[in-house]
C-alpha cells in the first residue's frame, strides 16, 4: 500500500534535492521505488495513518448512509422558494425603508 502519507512526504522532498524537474512521472516512479525499499517498520507510520483514516472514513460513510436512509428531516426540508427570490423579498424591506426615511 503506498500511501497518500508517504507520497506527499515525499514529493516535499524530492522537490527539494531535484528543484529543476518538472516530470510528474520521475516524482513517481522515484517515490514508488523508494516505497519498496522501505522496510515494514519504516512503512508503518504512514500505513497507521491510513488505516486510521480508512476507519474514520467508513464511519463517516456509515452515518452518511444511515441519513440518506432515513430521508430528509423536517428542519432539512427546503423551501420551495429560490434563494434569489429570498434575497427579493430582503432587498423590497429595505428599500421601503429607506424611501420614508428621504422624505
Amino acid at each position: 500500500m503506498f500511501t497518500s502519507y508517504y507520497r506527499e512526504e515525499f514529493r516535499e522532498q524530492y522537490k527539494k534535492d531535484h528543484p529543476k524537474n518538472k516530470s510528474v512521472a520521475a516524482v513517481g516512479k522515484a517515490g514508488g521505488d523508494k516505497w519498496k525499499s522501505l522496510s515494514e517498520a519504516e512503512k508503518a507510520p504512514y500505513v497507521a495513518k491510513a488505516e486510521k483514516r480508512k476507519v474514520e472514513y467508513e464511519k463517516n460513510m456509515k452515518a452518511y448512509n444511515k441519513r440518506q436512509a432515513e430521508g430528509p428531516k423536517d428542519e432539512d426540508v427546503e423551501s420551495d422558494k429560490s434563494v434569489s427570490e429570498v434575497n427579493d423579498e430582503d432587498d423590497d424591506e429595505e428599500g421601503s425603508g429607506d424611501e420614508e426615511d428621504d422624505e
